[in-house]
């Protein structure tokens, strides 16, 4: 998750909301990305997204069978349908997202029946450290 956080920091530096995702399978770092929406003008372009796409390409396929992403910050629905398409197997996130979150809050999209595969979930993984830099980004902009 340090890297994970790395990567949400860096987000934060470029003016980004400040949300970073490492894909890992076994010890092997494949993939790191922090959001870029902004940056690239791409609503998809969430760490999430960015990362599973890297990791997509190096392993020359579209699932990620026997990795793990770490994400600062619970994934959206876009992002947790995502996550269940390229078959993640674990999922560990830092900060639940009472506002926009997919996976324990709002959509849920894991408990859906159309959800083909859920990965296993893991939250509140340095959770405060993830939770501090987003409040302090957005009391950054309001203040």
């Amino acid at each position: 998750m340090s890297l994970a956080l790395d990567e949400a920091r860096a987000a934060a530096a470029r003016g980004e909301v400040p949300v970073g995702a490492v894909v890992v399978r076994v010890d092997e770092v494949l993939a790191r990305a922090g959001n870029r929406t902004r940056e690239l003008s791409d609503p998809t372009a969430h760490a999430e997204m960015l990362a599973i796409r890297e990791a997509c390409r190096i392993t020359g396929s579209e699932r990620l069978v026997g990795c793990d992403l770490y994400v600062t910050l619970e994934p959206c629905a876009m992002c947790a349908a995502a996550i269940s398409a390229a078959r993640v197997g674990r999922l560990y996130y830092g900060a639940a997202d009472p506002k926009s979150g997919g996976v324990t809050v709002g959509a849920r999209v894991f408990s859906h029946p159309q959800c083909h595969h859920v990965p296993e979930v893991y939250d509140g993984i340095g959770a405060a450290e993830a939770e501090a830099l987003l409040k302090a980004f957005f009391a950054d902009r309001r203040g």
